[in-house]
C-alpha cells in the first residue's frame, strides 16, 4: 500500500478514536447532569457547565483533523464519506453536550422546587435511555454497522414514549399545586432536552449509514420531489395545445 494511504487511515483511526473519546465524554454528561437537576446539586451544576468547553475544545479538534485531511488527502468515495460523517457525528455529538448543559442551568432555576417520586422517576428513565441511545450510535459508528443505525430510529421510540408520559406527570403536578408554574416550564424543557438527545442518537445512526451505504434519508424525499416534478411536466405538456389542434 502506497505511504500516502498508509498514513490517511492513519489519520482516520486518529480520528475515530477522538470521536469515541468525545462520545464518551458526552455520554458522561448524562448521568452526571441527571443527577445534579435530582439532588439541587448547584456546585455540580457549575462543574458541569464549565466542563463544556472540554468537549468544545475537542470538538473543533476534531473538525480541524478532517479539514487537513480533506485538503492533504483529497479522498474519493468511501473514504470522503467517512470524513465527512465524522464531521458530521462531532456536531451531533457536541450538541448533546451542549443539551445536558442546559439540564444543568434548568437545575439551578428550579432550586429548592419539589420533585414528586413520580417526576423523579421518568426524568431517570430518560436519562437512562438517552444514554443508550448515544451509546448504541456510537457502536454503530465504530463497527460501521448500517442496520444498527437504521435500528436507532425505532429504538428512539421509547424515550418518546416516557417523554409523553413525563409531560403528563408535570401537567400533573402542576394541577394539584404541587408544583409551580415557573419550574413545570423549566422541566418541561427539560424533557425535551432528553429528547432531543435522542434525535441526535437517530442523526448519527443514519450518518453511519451513509458512511457505509452511501444513502441518505433525504435522498429518497429528493427522489420523490423529481417524480412530481417530472409528473407536473407530462401534465403540462398534455394539456398544452399543439398548434395543429387549434
Amino acid at each position: 500500500m502506497p505511504e500516502q494511504r498508509v498514513n490517511f487511515h492513519q489519520d482516520l483511526d486518529e480520528i475515530r478514536n477522538e470521536i469515541v473519546q468525545l462520545g464518551a465524554l458526552v455520554r458522561e454528561f448524562i448521568p452526571r447532569g441527571t443527577d445534579v437537576l435530582l439532588a439541587g446539586d448547584l456546585g455540580g451544576a457549575l462543574a458541569l457547565i464549565e466542563a463544556d468547553d472540554e468537549i468544545d475544545a475537542l470538538t473543533l479538534r476534531i473538525e480541524e483533523q478532517c479539514y487537513n485531511v480533506l485538503a492533504r488527502q483529497q479522498p474519493m468515495a468511501s473514504d470522503l464519506r467517512s470524513i465527512v460523517t465524522a464531521v458530521w457525528l462531532t456536531g451531533e455529538l457536541e450538541r448533546s453536550g451542549d443539551l445536558m448543559v442546559n439540564v444543568a442551568k434548568a437545575a439551578r432555576r428550579i432550586y429548592g422546587a419539589h420533585l414528586d417520586p413520580r417526576l423523579r422517576g421518568l426524568i431517570e428513565r430518560m436519562s437512562e435511555e438517552a444514554s443508550r441511545l448515544i451509546s448504541l450510535s456510537l457502536d454503530a459508528y465504530v463497527e460501521r454497522d448500517a442496520s444498527l443505525g437504521a435500528a436507532l430510529a425505532d429504538i428512539d421510540d421509547t424515550l418518546d414514549a416516557i417523554h409523553g408520559d413525563y409531560i403528563e406527570a408535570i401537567f400533573d403536578a402542576h394541577s394539584t399545586h404541587d408544583l409551580g408554574l415557573q419550574p413545570a416550564v423549566q422541566l418541561a424543557l427539560v424533557g425535551r432536552y432528553y429528547e432531543r438527545i435522542g434525535d441526535h442518537a437517530v442523526n448519527i445512526g443514519q450518518r453511519v449509514q451513509y458512511m457505509v451505504t452511501g444513502w441518505l434519508p433525504e435522498q429518497t424525499g429528493a427522489a420523490r420531489l423529481r417524480a412530481r416534478e417530472a409528473t407536473l411536466v407530462d401534465l403540462e405538456s398534455t394539456e398544452d395545445p399543439r398548434p395543429g389542434d387549434q
